[in-house]
C-alpha cells in the first residue's frame, strides 16, 4: 500500500526476526531508566520526529514483557509529536497513529528487582490508563509448532498445545492421592517429557539435550536448535562450565577491567574502600564475568545491543571462531544473519540500576556462554529441543510456561525435576498470576 510502518520489539532477539526491526527503546529514545512522567528523548527537527509524522502504522512486539511506563512515556511523545500535525491530535492516543501491540501475558511479565506480586502486576500494560481504549484481538493458532505428517502425530501436536496453555493459564493440577499431597501452586509433569525413574542427573541431562556433542559442537545449526533452560543464573553457571570442560583445544582467559566512578568521597577514600580485587568479585546479571574461559568452538551468547542491523543484539548466539589477543572472531548462528561473523572486542559496560553507591564500570567482551541459558533469556527463541533442568522450581508467573513452549514439536522437551530429598520427580511448581486475565476478555 506504500505506507510508512515502524516494527519495534521489547528484547532484541525478537526484533531481528521481524524486517526492519529494532528494540523499541532503540526506534523512540525511550529512556533506560524510567518513571511515570518520562518522556522519549525526540526532538521536534528530529529525523525520527519527521519519519513519525508519516508513519500510519507502530507494531510492538512481545509487550506483556515491557514496563506500562514505557508506552506510556511513547504515548505522551507521540501526542507532542503529532499535534504538529494536526492539533487535534494531541487529545488521540498515541497521537492518532495505529499501535498493534503484541505478545502473550501468559509469558514472563516486566521483572521488577526485589518487588512484590502486586508491583510485578501492576507495572503491565493493562494496568495503564492506555488498556481501556485498546482494542484485543486473538491468535488461535500456535505457530511454533510443527505441523504433523500423521493424524497421529497431529493429535499429539494438538494435546500438547492444549497442555501448555493450561500450564499458562495455571489449569494443570497435581492429583491428590492417598500417599501424597500436594500444594495448590504445584503441576504433574506427563511421563512423556519427564520420566521419575529415570536418574536425574546433570549427565543425563546434557546428554539427552547435546547427543553426540563431540562430533557436532562447531555445527552452527545443531547448536542453535537446542539449549538447557534453568531458572536461575548460578546454576546456568555451572552447567556451562562443565560443558565448556569436555570441548578439546587450548583455553584462553580475558580478564576484565572494573573500577569505580561517582562516589561520594574522595580518589584515596575510593581506593581503599572499592580495591580492584573486590570489584573483580562482583557479579551482576547485566555484566560478563571477571573471568572469561573462552575456546574456538564454543557457543556464546550477546549480552548487549551492538548493532541491530547486523543482528548483533542482545541474546543473539555465536560461535568462536578464533581466540586472539585483545578480542574474538565469532560467527552468528541464528536468524537471518546466519553465518556472518565479527569481531567482539571488549567494551565498556555499566549496570543500569544497582544498590552500590558508586557506579561500576567494567571493560570486557559482553560474552556469556549459552549451552545453558536462564529461561527468561530464552524467551523469544525457538527451539527444537530443550531439557528444563530444575533443581529448584521456578518463582514467577510465566517462567514454567515459556521454558516448554520453546519447543517446535512435542518431541523436543525433556523435563528433570530434582525433589527434596534429591531424588527425582515429575512434580514441579508453576506460578501463574491469574489476576493479570482479569483485564483481558475470554475467548
Amino acid at each position: 500500500m506504500g505506507l510508512i510502518v515502524l516494527p519495534v520489539a521489547s528484547s532484541g532477539i525478537v526484533s531481528t526476526l521481524m524486517p526492519g526491526g529494532r528494540t523499541a527503546h532503540s526506534r523512540f529514545k525511550i529512556p533506560i531508566v524510567i518513571d511515570d512522567c518520562s518522556s522519549c528523548a525526540i526532538g521536534h527537527d528530529s529525523d525520527i520526529a519527521s519519519l513519525i509524522k508519516h508513519t500510519n502504522l507502530i507494531i510492538w512486539d512481545e509487550a506483556p514483557m515491557q514496563h506500562r511506563f514505557s508506552f506510556e512515556c511513547l504515548d505522551r511523545s507521540l501526542r507532542d509529536i503529532m499535534k504538529a500535525v494536526d492539533k487535534t491530535r494531541y487529545n488521540m492516543p498515541f497521537g492518532g497513529i495505529i499501535v498493534v501491540i503484541g505478545g502473550d501475558f501468559r509469558q514472563i511479565l516486566p521483572v521488577i528487582p526485589h518487588g512484590s506480586r502486586g508491583d510485578v502486576v501492576s507495572s503491565t500494560i493493562t494496568r495503564s490508563y492506555l488498556w481501556p481504549k485498546a482494542k484485543i484481538l486473538f491468535l488461535n493458532r500456535n505457530m511454533r509448532l510443527n505441523q504433523g505428517n500423521s493424524e497421529e502425530e497431529i493429535l499429539a501436536l494438538k494435546k500438547f498445545a492444549e497442555w501448555v496453555l493450561q500450564i499458562g493459564n495455571g489449569q494443570v493440577k497435581a492429583p491428590i492421592d492417598s500417599f501424597e499431597h500436594y500444594k495448590n501452586d504445584e503441576v504433574l509433569i506427563p511421563s512423556d517429557f519427564c520420566d521419575p525413574e529415570m536418574k536425574n542427573s546433570v549427565e543425563n541431562m546434557i546428554h539427552w539435550t547435546y547427543p553426540n556433542f563431540f562430533s557436532n559442537y562447531k555445527c552452527p545449526r545443531y547448536i542453535s536448535e537446542r539449549a538447557i533452560l534453568t531458572p536461575t543464573n548460578q546454576v546456568v553457571g555451572h552447567l556451562n562450565s562443565l560443558i565448556v570442560e569436555t570441548i578439546q583445544g587450548a583455553e584462553s582467559r580475558y580478564f576484565s577491567i572494573d573500577k569505580a566512578e561517582d562516589f561520594g568521597g574522595s580518589t584515596e577514600e575510593m581506593s581503599f574502600a572499592f580495591p580492584p580485587e573486590y570489584l573483580n568479585a562482583i557479579n551482576i546479571l547485566e555484566l560478563p564475568v571477571h573471568e572469561l574461559k573462552l575456546k574456538e568452538g564454543v557457543a556464546v551468547m550477546l549480552m548487549r545491543n551492538l548493532n541491530q542491523t547486523l543482528g548483533l543484539c542482545n541474546g543473539t548466539r555465536i560461535l568462536i571462531t578464533r581466540c586472539l589477543n585483545q578480542c574474538v572472531e565469532c560467527e552468528v548462528i541464528t536468524d537471518a544473519f546466519v553465518g556472518t561473523r565479527h569481531f567482539i572486542p571488549r567494551m565498556e559496560l555499566t549496570p543500569t540500576d544497582t544498590k552500590f553507591p558508586f557506579k561500576l564500570i567494567r571493560k570486557q567482551m559482553p560474552l556469556q556462554i549459552c549451552y545453558s541459558m536462564t529461561i527468561n533469556k530464552s524467551q523469544g527463541q525457538s527451539l527444537q529441543r530443550v531439557g528444563l533442568f530444575l533443581p529448584n522450581p521456578v518463582f514467577t508467573h510465566g517462567q514454567q510456561y515459556v521454558a516448554i513452549s520453546r519447543v517446535t514439536s512435542h518431541t523436543g522437551l525433556k523435563v528433570f525435576i530434582e525433589g527434596h530429598n534429591g531424588s527425582s520427580t515429575n512434580v514441579t511448581k508453576n506460578f501463574v498470576y491469574k489476576e493479570i486475565f482479569y483485564q483481558l476478555p475470554t475467548t
